[in-house]
């Protein structure tokens, strides 16, 4: 395994990655997500174990703001075109290099992040190149616990996980 302690930032795509990639909308134009509760539950673990959260998502939606608030996550960016240019502003923001931070994603548009981070990662039902960039592939898919898989792994690597497990234990 590589060594992961430098990872200060962990980026996330959002549909694929943090969803199933689904895009519901309903009669009203309203579209919504579905998150599983284990990755954000992964999400504040790593912000409390000391490692920061970012999103990059290519779509701009109303329910991505309204969870990430929920999870206390304001290295947001939604509507980036340009995947590795918002890459780039999240590493700016959270005061990290690339080199620092590891991107999360699933399609071809996060090919470029993830090859500009220091450690790239894909879900399990990434497209295949993807699966082929990364440096670690989650046992789950997108939406369904890929995120949580993905922070584990780095907060392991970096001797972080068990200080999360000791709030839990009897």
């Amino acid at each position: 395994m590589p060594d992961l302690s430098d990872i200060k930032l962990i980026v996330f795509d959002v549909d694929g990655v943090l969803t199933d990639g689904s895009i519901l909308i309903d009669d009203h134009g309203v579209e919504t997500k579905r998150f599983h509760v284990r990755d954000g539950f992964a999400l504040r673990a790593a912000i409390e174990a000391g490692v920061k959260v970012g999103i990059v998502t290519g779509r701009a939606s109303r329910a991505v703001s309204l969870r990430m608030a929920e999870l206390g996550i304001d290295l947001v960016l939604q509507g980036a075109s340009n995947k590795l240019a918002g890459f780039e502003t999240i590493c700016q923001r959270a005061g990290v290099l690339p080199e620092q931070a590891a991107y999360v994603g699933d399609d071809l548009m996060d090919l470029p992040p993830m090859v500009s981070s220091g450690y790239a990662v894909a879900v399990a039902d990434a497209v295949e190149l993807v699966r082929e960039a990364a440096q670690f592939i989650t046992a789950s898919p997108g939406g369904r616990g890929a995120a949580r898989e993905a922070v584990e792994h780095i907060l392991r690597a970096q001797n972080r996980w068990d200080a999360v497990l000791d709030r839990y234990s009897l």
